[in-house]
């Protein structure tokens, strides 16, 4: 015996809209340091540890993380900006 369930539109739409309120700023949030962190990656020659093409690819693939670690790890240190 198989038991299936199907949830209707209205249900779907319903639970998703539970979790907008905590998704919206966490997708806002991801997005400015992901910008943040590339602006600083182009602008700038030196890193700690890695390379531009290195810090570009943790930025994009790593979503929310990779622009933490690349200002943790790989900024310069000797930078004002």
């Amino acid at each position: 015996m198989t038991f299936e369930y199907t949830m209707t539109f209205a249900e779907l739409m319903g639970a998703i809209q539970e979790y907008l309120l905590l998704l919206i700023p966490l997708v806002i949030i991801q997005f400015g340091l992901m910008i943040a962190a590339l602006v600083h990656i182009f602008k700038h020659d030196t890193y700690n540890t890695g390379n531009r093409v290195l810090w570009v690819i943790v930025c994009l693939c790593v979503n929310m993380i990779g622009p933490i670690l690349y200002f943790i790890l790989g900024r310069s240190e000797g930078e004002n900006e």
